[in-house]
């Protein structure tokens, strides 16, 4: 299709053309009779994206002013930016121009104003391409004669009015699902019908309920994907073992959290003869069970990742295999798609084979566990395991040297602690936490990093169609943005558009470790780097420092995983002799699949994100007028915001700083006092009282208690 818009387009812009009505362009052009319907279609879609149009005489000619396509990101005071395809600014949109446009709608907009050193560039949205959403969750509100709804996305930009013959059974302060019916136009509100009732404001599960209306998540698989899904039973097929590498008399482990029922990996390590290590890694043959283009595979493409959403998880794959066939439970016969590597004493992988195995996992560890044994810090673990101390010992000392070695090449070790949300039997939160990490979740870590490179280093020198994990460099301009706040620490990334190396990072990173700014610090180089997406091509990851990289150990959870996971089984079963057409089809899939599963992977963060922020502003909510310190973790031109020990973070208005009138230093992203000169910088400690907090806006507001 857009072969053919271009080729239409070309004719057009031709010197020699004259404004000619369809038929005559499809003449010229020899077009078949029986493509014709579709050539209207076509030349409609260039009347839409405003590239054609037509005259009076419904001759088409080429619009030649410039229109760019993207998506329009609306903030709450009205005001807006849009994302254009391959650029890395978004464009400026006031409110008088964005047209009534509602966040998250595909756009198109021309360039008013140019980019400039003071300002970003600034557009105009000239069409409404497609609305994101033809529906919004919210709260109900209704007098005698009309409601409306007040959406729980404030970007949305618009309360839905609701005619009283739309209301269904909802009743004020219900949480509703609506059907839009009319969108905003010339000053007037979004109109819409209630289609579901989700539950009253405050009722145990309607928040996360909630969330998944809102964003549209398929929370049930179709009857006939779990029928599917049971047909693969719960036990091998011991046909097929003879096909692969026996191992289920060899010691191997799974070592995962405690809640985990999804253990789609597997490890062991042993030393060899000539001193090297040797490091299996057996992830779940998912692709086995999940044949192309079947009902479970169409189902998991539309799904692309499991979401994990506090307490209730979004599979992308049904629990007959996620939790069954597919998982790696322990004393149990299973398949697998390994891959084996020996490395050297210096962590440098020096020679790998990838094959189908048949395992039966030794034992189920955790983390917990797997940690009390390195330590030796209990007598009744070690006790337990005895048998296999050894084993987790060369485990420990394998996972120290690959990261030695990591580190030394600039990987960029992050400390970014996540959230320990823990909730009720009804959903409710009882408490919030670090997620404290110990060396064994290292262990996995590097042993998985390890796997991953190997395989999209292998297939790579292969030529073979896949789906790779991409990280680019950063900006120059977002490195010397972070370098006025260094300035400060007396640090300093030296970088140039030419040369941006992970390891002028990872310096900056080992220099900060275990003081006071290392979790601060860590956080604004997080948000400096892009973000990780996949790609049919190879361009490296800059924060793990390497060339090639790829997800290949998750495939119960992640769709690329189990697409690549299927390219190699073919490579494997035609002896690395793939026919040219197969090749070309899964080139061309590989492509599809990489650009949907990083869009369903920024829907499953923006959950999970939005899950977060509920679930700690409902905790706030009991907490008050409470005290606390914390550290100022980013300074705006409205406030700052302040994250306290336990992950919350909230924002301290200007009004809630006392009496001062600050001035906002944007190079340096610091308030500093008028009157006194007193300054807040990122990473200051600050003692602060919790001020207000609300579950339904997601926000949590602090007031300022005293001075450094």
């Amino acid at each position: 299709m857009k072969d053919k818009k271009e080729k239409i387009l070309e004719f057009m812009k031709d010197k020699t053309y004259v404004p000619m009505k369809a038929k005559e362009i499809a003449s010229i052009m020899r077009v078949p009779k029986n493509e014709y319907n579709i050539f209207l279609e076509i030349l409609g879609e260039l009347e839409i994206e405003l590239k054609v149009r037509k005259n009076r005489k419904n001759k088409y000619q080429i619009i030649h002013k410039q229109y760019y396509e993207g998506i329009y990101r609306k903030n709450q005071k009205g005001f807006g930016f849009v994302k254009i395809e391959n650029q890395e600014d978004e464009i400026y949109i006031t409110k008088q121009n964005s047209l009534n446009s509602l966040n998250g709608d595909r756009v198109l907009i021309e360039i008013i104003e140019e980019k400039n050193k003071v300002k970003s560039a600034e557009g105009k949205i000239v069409k409404i391409l497609k609305h994101e959403k033809d529906t919004i969750v919210g709260i109900f509100q209704n007098n005698k004669n009309f409601g409306f709804v007040v959406p729980d996305d404030k970007k949305f930009g618009t309360d839905v009015y609701i005619a009283k013959k739309d209301f269904g059974k909802a009743r004020a302060n219900h949480k509703v699902l609506v059907k839009i019916t009319k969108y905003p136009q010339n000053g007037k509100k979004a109109e819409g019908k209630v289609i579901e009732v989700l539950g009253k404001v405050n009722e145990a599960g309607v928040d996360m309920l909630s969330l998944i209306k809102e964003h549209k998540l398929p929370s049930v698989f179709p009857e006939p994907v779990v029928e599917e899904a049971k047909k693969c039973g719960n036990k091998i097929d011991e046909k097929d073992i003879k096909n692969r590498i026996d191992l289920r008399d060899k010691i191997i482990f799974t070592i995962d959290g405690e809640d985990a029922k999804d253990l789609d990996d597997a490890v062991r390590v042993e030393k060899l003869k000539n001193g090297n290590y040797k490091l299996d890694v057996h992830i779940a043959d998912v692709s086995y069970y999940v044949k192309q283009n079947s009902l479970l595979d169409r189902e998991a493409l539309i799904r692309g990742t499991s979401i994990y959403m506090l307490g209730r998880v979004i599979p992308m794959l049904p629990r007959e295999l996620s939790n069954g066939i597919c998982s790696l439970n322990a004393s149990e016969d299973r398949f697998t798609l390994s891959c084996s590597m020996e490395i050297d004493s210096s962590g440098k992988v020096i020679s790998s084979e990838v094959y189908k195995a048949v395992i039966k996992v030794t034992e189920r560890m955790n983390y917990t566990d797997v940690q009390k044994i390195i330590e030796g810090s209990d007598g009744k673990v070690i006790k337990r395991y005895k048998p296999y101390i050894k084993d987790f010992k060369l485990m420990e000392e394998l996972a120290h040297l690959l990261k030695d070695r990591r580190m030394k090449q600039g990987y960029l070790n992050l400390d970014v602690p996540e959230s320990k949300i823990e909730l009720d039997i009804d959903g409710r939160v009882t408490n919030i936490s670090k997620y404290e990490t110990t060396f064994a979740h290292e262990i996995i870590e590097q042993f998985m990093l390890t796997a991953n490179e190997t395989i999209a280093e292998k297939f790579f020198w292969l030529g073979a169609p896949f789906i790779y994990r991409v990280h680019e460099e950063p900006d120059i301009e977002k490195i010397q943005e972070l370098n006025k706040f260094l300035f400060n620490f007396r640090l300093k990334i030296k970088a140039n558009k030419d040369n941006i190396y992970p390891k002028e990072f990872s310096k900056v990173l080992e220099e900060i470790k275990e003081k006071e700014e290392e979790k601060v610090i860590s956080n604004l180089i997080l948000r400096t780097l892009k973000v990780a997406r996949y790609e049919s091509e190879n361009k490296g990851h800059f924060g793990i420092a390497s060339k090639y990289y790829c997800h290949f150990t998750s495939p119960i959870r992640r769709y690329p995983d189990l697409f690549i996971h299927r390219i190699i089984s073919e490579y494997l079963k035609e002896n690395y002799d793939l026919q040219d057409k197969v090749i070309e089809d899964y080139m061309v899939q590989a492509d599809e699949r990489a650009k949907q599963s990083s869009e369903r992977e920024k829907i499953a963060t923006q959950v999970e994100r939005d899950a977060e922020d509920i679930k700690k502003a409902e905790y706030m909510e009991t907490r008050i007028g409470e005290e606390y310190e914390g550290i100022v973790s980013s300074i705006t031109s409205f406030g700052m915001f302040v994250e306290l020990d336990n992950t919350v973070e909230g924002l301290i208005r200007f009004d809630k700083m006392g009496n001062e009138y600050f001035i906002y230093d944007e190079d340096r992203k610091r308030l500093i006092g008028e009157r006194t000169n007193k300054t807040y910088k990122i990473g200051d400690k600050v003692k602060i009282r919790v001020d207000k907090a609300s579950k339904l806006l997601r926000q949590i507001d602090f007031e300022l208690l005293d001075s450094k």
